[in-house]
């Protein structure tokens, strides 16, 4: 029993040594004031993955984000598992896609009450890493091209069904991975 379980622990150790391991994920804050009222928002996404080979990583992203305060205050939260596809490399620079799916749960508080949604989204989303050293890598996403359905938690309610692409400055993120 005993070599048994030294050989699975050596192996376990040989397998996270040779591991690509990547940690990081990305953090927002924002602040904006008109007419003397400022409204606050920040979201924090850590984010796990392994790569496979040179081409192919699986990963998942965990997020929590507020906005706003008391009344108008807004909770996001979101599961985002993927499956990464590196199909350019340069150097150091990578273009890549990132196919997966999306839960996304929001609180909102307004004047009336408290309002749940949730969305689902299945889609791809591009994005560009690079390779600071061996350890570092910055990392962006824009975009996104699927599908979604979004609806409230409300009795009546009606789901909202969406296909397309979505480029623009709402759907830019930055972040920083630490590759072990």
């Amino acid at each position: 029993m005993k070599k048994i379980v030294l050989t699975f622990a050596a192996a376990m150790v040989a397998m996270v040594m040779d591991a690509q391991v990547y940690l990081g994920g990305t953090v927002g804050f924002t602040t904006v004031s008109q007419d003397g009222n400022s409204t606050t928002a920040f979201n924090i996404k850590p984010e796990v993955g392994y790569n496979l080979d040179n081409s192919w990583a699986l990963g998942i992203v965990f997020g929590y984000g507020e906005k706003g305060k008391d009344i108008t205050k807004v909770k996001t939260f979101t599961v985002n598992p993927y499956a990464r596809y590196t199909f350019v490399k340069f150097d150091r620079v990578s273009l890549f896609l990132d196919g997966g799916f999306s839960f996304i749960n929001t609180k909102s508080n307004t004047a009336t009450g408290a309002v749940k949604n949730n969305k689902w989204e299945v889609g791809v989303k591009p994005g560009v890493a690079v390779a600071l050293n061996d350890k570092i890598s910055f990392v962006s996403h824009m975009g996104f091209l699927g599908y979604s359905n979004s609806k409230d938690d409300t009795e009546g309610a009606k789901a909202e069904n969406t296909f397309g692409v979505n480029v623009d400055a709402t759907s830019l993120d930055f972040g920083f991975y630490f590759n072990f």
